[in-house]
């Protein structure tokens, strides 16, 4: 199963995020947005941040999740790139997030998201989980 793929949006960027478990989506969307800012196989998992945070519903939790790693990004001026994601019933959401400072000399640049957008957000789960979510550059 593919972890992560991007489609267009008009001045923005798409992707869809895939997992067996919801888990594993939410982790897979970290690592597909984190690669549209640089190549996560060159940010080493040097810091630990951990953060939760609790939803309505799961299209929200997606929502709220990514821009807490947005935030991270911005406030920390980190790279992130590993992710560790557990959801429970209740939609409260605990993640460890590993990554290390941004160092534009040795990490790629690729492309700055200015923020996530609830447009055509959605959680669908089949047989394993789809996300997708548009984020604006």
């Amino acid at each position: 199963m593919k972890r992560y793929e991007y489609f267009e949006a008009t001045a923005d960027i798409g992707f869809r995020a895939y997992g067996k478990t919801l888990n594993e989506a939410f982790e897979n969307a970290g690592i597909a947005m984190f690669n549209i800012i640089t190549d996560t196989s060159g940010v080493c998992p040097k810091t630990e941040i951990s953060f939760e945070i609790t939803s309505e519903d799961k299209v929200s939790l997606l929502y709220d999740y990514l821009e807490e790693l947005l935030f991270h990004h911005e406030i920390d001026f980190m790279l992130f790139s590993e992710f560790h994601v557990e959801i429970d019933e209740n939609l409260h959401l605990k993640a460890a997030i590993k990554g290390e400072g941004i160092n534009w000399d040795k990490h790629e640049r690729k492309t700055e998201i200015k923020a996530v957008t609830f447009h055509k957000m959605d959680v669908i789960e089949t047989d394993g989980v789809k996300l997708r979510a548009i984020v604006d550059l």
